[in-house]
């Protein structure tokens, strides 16, 4: 496989990649802002709404690794642009949604697509660039996922001043056209190792995940013990009959051969903890605006802004570091410092300024940011090239894995006690930080000649 695109075809290919990881991105953070208007508009029940963000979550967890198992069969391109096409169809689909069920199975056909997108995103990006550049198309990356998040709330905002929630999901729909056409055109045309998709394992997975991240789910919204006691196990049985099936497999789709590897095993571990911490901070920070500091929703949709701003000012920075420096110190110390600012919030007076909070969250998305892009291509380049597509399903496996356990931990801190369980989420967050810190570390110790 060549080492990289040419310089122009690596442009507009990559410019289809960023608009795919831009629109799943920006359709999170829109969908959560904007669920209270569109269960207000569907006449749904709060509760019932939820299932508006958890079809989408469900979808995107349980698919991911069967999807990176089959791009490395098929090919990466047919992956990303058979997800782009969903994704967009899936969009008009959203916006024509006249009742609660309609729309739930359109975000369910919604996540497959960006789960598409997700699973191959790395491996592309791994096959666009050469090896030299690694480390700057990652920081690119990241910026364009803080980008997504951070004009997230306020698009949506704006958007429901001026007309109704279909449109949330309608202007997915000229990008996506956009970002297919441009990648039929740009996409690097790797073929993929051919051999046959292991339809009963991909099955397996599927309900591995989907009851993992639906008991997680379920106790985050305060669902009866046995329920979420009865998920876990199924999940668990489903994973033993996974690993069994794949027992001896040299490209299993759960990919414990790049588990092996310890840069691989650490660095995912590293991603999960982070994930967790971020999850923590942007579910519990505002209750801990609004009912500790009695800041309004508009003020704190501001005192928000700082963390996704600096991570998109550091990932390209970060980014380019890494081709030079170990990614094991810039995650250490990025996370040392997400760490201390989440340390910070908790310590905040009884009566902060804009300003005492604002420096505060600045920080921590500073420290995300300098973790973001060194990890990815610490991940990355630890797994064979052959190996690109699973380990760029582990990639955004363990990113969702770690928001969905983060929001969990929420959930139960609040339960625990609505009046201070946003300061004991922070102070869970702090934990995780700082796990996630010694981790990224440790990756020091591992010798080079594991990384073969």
């Amino acid at each position: 496989m060549a080492d990289g695109l040419p310089p122009r075809e690596r442009a507009w290919a990559m410019l289809s990649v960023c608009i795919g990881v831009g629109m799943a991105s920006l359709d999170t953070a829109i969908a959560n802002t904007a669920l209270p208007a569109i269960a207000a508009q569907l006449h749904a029940t709060p509760a019932a709404s939820v299932w508006i963000v958890s079809a989408y979550q469900l979808a995107t967890v349980a698919t991911l690794l069967p999807l990176a198992a089959l791009s490395e069969i098929v090919g990466y391109r047919r992956i990303s642009l058979a997800g782009l096409l969903v994704f967009t169809i899936a969009s008009l689909a959203c916006a024509l949604a006249t009742t609660l069920p309609a729309l739930v199975a359109a975000r369910l056909l919604q996540g497959l697509g960006a789960s598409a997108l997700m699973s191959v995103n790395a491996a592309l990006l791994r096959t666009i660039f050469p090896k030299a550049l690694l480390g700057r198309s990652f920081g690119t990356n990241a910026l364009v996922v803080a980008i997504g998040f951070a004009l997230g709330p306020s698009l949506a905002s704006a958007i429901l001043a001026f007309w109704t929630w279909p449109w949330l999901f309608a202007i997915n729909v000229p990008l996506g056209l956009l970002a297919l056409a441009v990648g039929m055109r740009a996409l690097p045309r790797y073929r993929g190792r051919g051999g046959r998709f292991d339809s009963l394992a991909a099955l397996y997975n599927m309900c591995a995940f989907g009851l993992l991240i639906l008991a997680l789910g379920d106790a985050a919204h305060l669902a009866g013990p046995a329920a979420i006691a009865a998920e876990l196990a199924a999940a668990m049985v489903f994973m033993v009959l996974l690993l069994r099936r794949e027992a001896g497999h040299p490209s299993p789709m759960l990919p414990i051969d790049l588990f092996r590897r310890p840069l691989f095993a650490l660095s995912s571990a590293t991603s999960v903890a982070t994930f967790a911490t971020q999850s923590i901070a942007f579910v519990s920070l505002p209750f801990y605006f609004e009912m500790v500091l009695k800041r309004s929703p508009v003020e704190t949709g501001f005192l928000m802004t700082p963390w996704p701003v600096f991570v998109g000012i550091m990932a390209p920075i970060a980014g380019r570091l890494s081709d030079r420096y170990s990614p094991a110190l810039l995650g250490g110390f990025g996370l040392a410092a997400l760490a201390g600012g989440m340390l910070s919030l908790l310590m905040l007076p009884p009566q902060p300024t804009a300003f005492e909070v604002g420096w505060r969250m600045a920080l921590c998305g500073l420290g995300f940011g300098f973790f973001q892009a060194p990890n990815l291509k610490a991940i990355m380049g630890s797994a064979p090239q052959d190996r690109s597509g699973s380990a760029s399903g582990v990639v955004a496996t363990s990113r969702l894995t770690g928001q969905a356990v983060g929001a969990a931990m929420v959930a139960l801190c609040l339960t625990a006690s609505a009046e201070h369980g946003s300061g004991y989420a922070l102070a869970l967050g702090v934990v995780f930080a700082t796990i996630a810190s010694i981790t990224s570390f440790s990756r020091l110790l591992v010798s080079p000649a594991t990384l073969k």
